[in-house]
């Protein structure tokens, strides 16, 4: 069960409890041939997949993927560090993973069914917002973060003004094996973390300059994007920029967790969560660009850090987009998750070097992620987009 419990929720463990330590299975996409025209491409949805993955592709709900159409490119300069993506239109959402290899324990149930869109172009930021990037902001403006911020007596009611510490969620992995739906275990609420100080206030972001800035809330990333004449993309456009003009790829680089045998994200490898053996060369962020870019040129768009998006989540969102083609969703308008349903949360995409097929596969390309917007963690960052109209 994939659950992201509030910044408040940790805090009130904190103070009150303790202390944490196959005819019908294609894929298709049209690319633009050298004479202008379109030209539609076949692929099997076995490209990649490895014994039975093919059928268990199309039974978990990959035969519903349509032709990827993109635009044709718009010839105008692109800022710098971004990347133009065409508009187009794309089939949205995941296939049950569950019978993939390496798919994982969850079904994705809030990723289907898969629909239209329709996109306008804009351009996207190439790589996550560093800690270089957000340090020129915050020097700029004097931003504080919200967990560089004392929590108030509204936000935690009866807990003493002594009490109040700004800190943040870390991930702190036991030393010895759990029960993982008993998240708690590898989840500290550690006063004195913020983005500058990312393990708690003995820690550093010195020589990790161009790692992916985290502990970042919602409302951080929107202050940033604004003052960088930006914004955060839509859950569609940020599916749409990841899938990078293929349709129906479990990965935003292919069917495969490897390619060549080389890892293409920073993920978790080990024995989650006690243990990361950094096979993928990293056990906690990398500096963006260290593996290869999608077919846009965009990169870590799985794993490293989780990415917030505009939009609101509903586990249900995907119902209501099911009819037709469905242009430029802005998701809806407020946060509804069953699971906890008094936590308003955004949507958060792309996964994180904390994803495994152990617990987490949400790195794969059509699956959706979510958070409490008020909650930042050291492995919440974020990327920005721009519409080409407000160059």
């Amino acid at each position: 069960m994939y659950v992201i419990l509030s910044r408040e929720f940790f805090i009130a463990i904190y103070f009150f409890v303790f202390v944490f330590g196959l005819g019908a299975c294609t894929s298709r996409w049209q690319k633009k041939a050298p004479s202008g025209s379109k030209q539609k491409i076949s692929l099997s949805c076995s490209n990649g997949f490895v014994g039975n993955d093919s059928m268990g592709y199309v039974s978990g709900g990959g035969e519903a993927y349509e032709p990827t159409i993109l635009m044709e490119r718009p010839q105008i300069p692109v800022p710098k560090g971004m990347v133009l993506i065409p508009g187009g239109e794309f089939s949205m959402g995941g296939v049950d993973p569950t019978q993939l290899e390496g798919g994982g324990r969850e079904n994705m149930n809030d990723a289907r069914p898969i629909h239209r869109v329709k996109l306008s172009p804009f351009f996207m930021d190439a790589a996550e917002v560093t800690n270089a990037d957000f340090s020129a902001f915050v020097t700029a403006t004097g931003y504080i973060t919200l967990a560089e911020r004392t929590p108030t007596s509204e936000e935690l009611p009866g807990v003493l003004p002594e009490q109040l510490v700004a800190g943040s969620i870390v991930f702190s992995p036991p030393a010895h094996t759990v029960d993982l739906t008993q998240y708690t275990q590898w989840w500290q609420y550690i006063p004195g973390a913020n983005w500058r100080h990312p393990e708690g206030p003995s820690s550093s972001i010195l020589g990790k300059e161009n790692h992916p800035v985290v502990h970042i809330a919602w409302e951080d990333a929107m202050a940033y994007a604004k003052w960088a004449g930006k914004r955060l993309p839509t859950e569609a456009e940020w599916e749409f920029a990841a899938r990078g003009g293929q349709a129906g790829d479990v990965y935003a680089w292919g069917n495969t967790f490897k390619k060549n045998n080389a890892f293409m994200a920073n993920t978790f490898q080990g024995n989650f969560p006690q243990h990361n053996s950094g096979a993928d060369g990293y056990v906690s962020t990398a500096p963006v660009k260290s593996f290869s870019s999608n077919a846009f040129g965009l990169y870590d768009m799985a794993g490293n850090a989780w990415e917030w998006c505009s939009d609101w989540y509903r586990h249900d969102q995907y119902n209501a987009n099911s009819s037709g083609v469905i242009e430029n969703p802005k998701g809806p308008p407020a946060s509804h998750d069953p699971l906890e349903p008094g936590v308003a949360k955004k949507v958060q995409r792309g996964g994180s070097y904390l994803c495994t097929d152990q617990y987490c596969t949400r790195y794969m390309v059509g699956t959706r992620g979510k958070g409490d917007w008020r909650s930042p963690a050291n492995h919440i960052g974020f990327r920005c987009v721009k519409d080409i109209v407000n160059q």
